[in-house]
């Protein structure tokens, strides 16, 4: 009997043994190919020589270091080479050991800001629905997850969710690209004016969406609307790049691809690509002088923020993804997994969508294509097709509630960026052996 606390206590997963590139094995043999990255983390995949031997270096030198008492070379390098690569304005990186942490990081500072500045009746979030921000209390109130949020609705801060950027289902027929963008982006403004601007902190998004939709991009437009909405009332623009980020989509930030301009902005997963637990909150320079100008001490802090050890694997994996152009063999590498994609599922009847960006990719199903009806919650399509692909030898990541929490499926796919184009073959046909299984 094992004394972990599993994720669910009515199954008990194999034991890992080990990783071999975008490959891990359990303790009999079985291998499979790591479609999802886990949870899009694993970009460089799970035996990358170059990652480990940092940590190696590092653990030899020092392992922890409190930051209270001290700063580390492997933080301040990697600070730097992320604010060389970061958006224009963004200037300061306060280090966490998580996706969670990152956001939470991110709302404290975001309201002390407004303290510091004399606007202290600013208190409110607006969001989107179908967003997820991660699991602590603030995170999750700040999401859009309608299954995650439920139990725990009691707890949370207060928000307010607009429809999300989802041209798929929310495009309307003769409605143009463009105007659609326009559409959604102006719910925030009709949101704004119903709650009062005065008493908004920020709006926060995913530049792609993650989990909880399936790898659902803004149309091109939307993202610079919002952002003439937030500067209109003065109101700071959060995204959260913690599964989107580092690379996933193609460029380092997500958010470059949509022209946009954050004033805070978080990363994780592939930060530390699995090697070791890390976040990140990036602010503007205009936010952290307001700190320092003021009361000098941002009221936060965890632990382990700043992890020598992480740092220095992370600072190895940023170097990779830049220096060694592993960013830009994701984006065309991407490519090619988008057309492996949609030559197998292009035209399946239960497939309704196939989008994404670089190696961030989903497909949504559907029971009937034409219509874009989803299947019934009670059939679990989600839940069979991950036990499927597990069986087949491939880790996806496959997601129920994608319209509003509780219909539509779809399957997530983030595999490491070091695939070959026969490891692409490989993922599309033990996918498609899955979905073969449970819906046809």
């Amino acid at each position: 009997m094992s004394h972990v606390f599993p994720r669910h206590t009515k199954s008990q997963p194999p034991v890992v043994m080990r990783g071999d590139g975008p490959y891990l094995i359990d303790t009999n043999g079985k291998k499979y190919l790591d479609g999802s990255g886990g949870a899009a983390v694993s970009c460089l995949g799970h035996s990358d020589p170059d990652v480990i031997a940092a940590i190696k270096s590092q653990i030899d030198s020092v392992a922890f270091a409190h930051t209270s008492f001290f700063t580390s070379a492997p933080a301040e390098s990697l600070a730097d080479r992320l604010i060389a690569h970061a958006p224009e304005g963004i200037e300061k990186v306060y280090f966490v050991s998580g996706g969670s942490e990152a956001m939470e990081a991110a709302l404290k500072l975001a309201r002390q800001y407004f303290l510091e500045i004399g606007q202290p009746q600013r208190h409110r979030f607006i969001a989107r629905r179908q967003s997820y921000h991660g699991n602590t209390l603030g995170a999750l109130a700040t999401g859009g997850n309608a299954w995650r949020r439920e139990p725990f609705a009691p707890l949370m801060i207060q928000t307010s969710h607009i429809a999300p950027c989802y041209e798929y289902r929310g495009r309307e027929d003769g409605e143009s690209t463009e105007a659609y963008g326009h559409r959604v982006a102006d719910e925030l403004e009709t949101e704004l004016q119903r709650v009062g601007p005065e008493t908004v902190i920020a709006f926060v998004a995913e530049p792609v969406v993650g989990a909880t939709s399936g790898a659902v991009p803004a149309v091109q437009g939307y993202f610079k609307r919002i952002r003439e909405i937030c500067d209109r009332h003065g109101i700071l623009l959060i995204l959260d790049e913690v599964m989107c980020g580092m690379g996933r989509t193609g460029t380092l930030f997500a958010c470059e691809q949509d022209g946009v301009r954050p004033d805070i902005v978080t990363i994780a997963k592939g930060l530390g690509a699995g090697y070791q637990p890390i976040g990140a909150m990036l602010c503007s320079g205009a936010i952290y002088a307001a700190i320092e100008q003021g009361s000098g001490f941002f009221q936060h802090g965890h632990t382990y923020i700043g992890h020598p050890t992480a740092c220095a694997a992370a600072d190895a994996v940023l170097t990779k993804l830049t220096d060694g152009g592993l960013v830009n063999r994701a984006a065309d590498l991407g490519d090619t997994l988008m057309a492996a994609l949609t030559d197998r599922f292009g035209q399946h009847p239960h497939v309704g969508d196939i989008r994404g960006r670089g190696m961030f990719r989903g497909l949504e199903l559907v029971a009937d294509r034409d219509t874009k009806t989803p299947f019934a919650p009670e059939q679990a399509v989600a839940k069979k097709l991950k036990a499927a692909a597990f069986e087949a030898g491939l880790i996806c990541y496959p997601m129920s509630g994608t319209i509003d929490g509780r219909h539509g499926d779809h399957i997530l796919l983030a595999p490491p960026f070091i695939l070959t184009d026969n490891q692409v073959d490989e993922l599309t046909d033990k996918l498609s052996t899955a979905i073969t299984e449970v819906l046809v």
